[in-house]
C-alpha cells in the first residue's frame, strides 16, 4: 500500500510539473507571436503618449487649461442639446401663451411664426436633425407617409444646399433660439402704434434722474394731505378784505 501511495504521489507531481511547463510554454509562445508583439507595442505607445501628455500639460498650463475648457464646453453643449420632444413642448407652450391673449394685443410676428410652426406640425412636415453640438428643425415638402411619386423619388427629394433656407429653428444649450427671439414682446401689438408719429413709436428707457423723480412722486402720493397752505391762503384773503374795508370806511 505504501508503494502504491508513493507511486501515486510521483505521478501527481510529474503531472503538475508537465502542466506548469505546458502553460508557461504556451504563454511564452503567445507573447512571442505576432499578436502578442503588436499588443505590447500598442500598450507601449499608449504609455509613452500618456507620459508626454502629462509632461506637456505640466510645462504649458495655459494651453492645457484652454484645451480642457474647450473640451468641457463641447461636452456640455453635446449633453444639453435639446431633442425633438423638447421642441414640440416649447411650441405648445408658446401657442398656449398666445392663446391666452386677445387677438387685438398679440404681436403679429410672434403669432404668425407660431401658427406656421403649428400648421407644419399638424401636417407632419417638421424634421429634426442632430449636428453634434447643436440641432436644427427644418421644413419638409411632404408627410413621411405620403405615397406620391414626388415624395418617394430620391431624384426629386430636397437637396442639401436648400437646407439653410428651410431651417426653422436652432437648438443649442437647451434653448430654441429662433422661437425665443420671435416670442419677444409677444403681448405687444405694434400695429396699434402705426398711426402715431415716428418719435412716439419708439420709446427709450428712462434715465436715472427721471426714475428718481418718478419714485419720489410715487412716495409722495402715499403721504396724507395737509391743509396748511389752504389755511394760509384763507388768512391772506381775509386780511386783504379787512384792509379794503378799513380803507373804504376812512374814505
Amino acid at each position: 500500500m505504501a508503494s502504491v501511495r508513493t507511486a501515486r504521489r510521483m505521478f501527481c507531481a510529474a503531472a503538475q510539473t508537465a502542466a506548469a511547463a505546458g502553460s508557461s510554454s504556451r504563454w511564452e509562445r503567445l507573447k512571442s507571436s505576432k499578436a502578442g508583439v503588436w499588443c505590447r507595442s500598442l500598450l507601449s505607445d499608449y504609455k509613452e503618449a500618456c507620459r508626454e501628455m502629462v509632461v506637456s500639460a505640466w510645462e504649458r498650463p495655459v494651453k492645457t487649461s484652454v484645451y480642457v475648457t474647450l473640451l468641457g464646453g463641447a461636452w456640455a453643449c453635446f449633453h444639453t442639446k435639446p431633442d425633438q420632444s423638447s421642441f414640440e413642448a416649447a411650441l405648445l407652450e408658446r401657442s398656449n401663451q398666445l392663446g391666452l391673449l386677445s387677438p387685438w394685443i398679440r404681436n403679429g410676428f410672434s403669432d404668425g411664426h407660431v401658427q406656421n410652426l403649428v400648421k407644419l406640425r399638424n401636417e407632419d412636415r417638421l424634421r429634426y436633425a442632430s449636428l453634434g453640438l447643436l440641432c436644427v428643425v427644418y421644413q419638409a415638402n411632404y408627410d413621411p407617409d405620403t405615397m406620391l411619386y414626388e415624395a418617394r423619388c430620391s431624384n426629386l427629394s430636397m437637396p442639401w444646399r436648400e437646407l439653410p433656407q428651410r431651417v426653422l429653428d436652432i437648438g443649442f444649450i437647451g434653448c430654441w433660439w429662433i422661437l425665443d427671439s420671435k416670442m419677444k414682446d409677444y403681448d405687444v401689438n405694434k400695429d396699434e402704434y402705426k398711426h402715431l408719429p415716428a418719435y412716439m413709436q419708439a420709446t427709450s428707457p428712462p434715465g436715472p434722474q427721471e426714475v428718481e423723480r418718478n419714485e419720489r412722486l410715487h412716495r409722495d402720493s402715499w403721504l396724507p394731505l395737509t391743509m396748511e397752505d389752504k389755511e394760509e391762503e384763507t388768512t391772506v384773503v381775509d386780511t386783504m378784505e379787512n384792509v379794503s374795508e378799513e380803507s373804504k370806511i376812512k374814505l
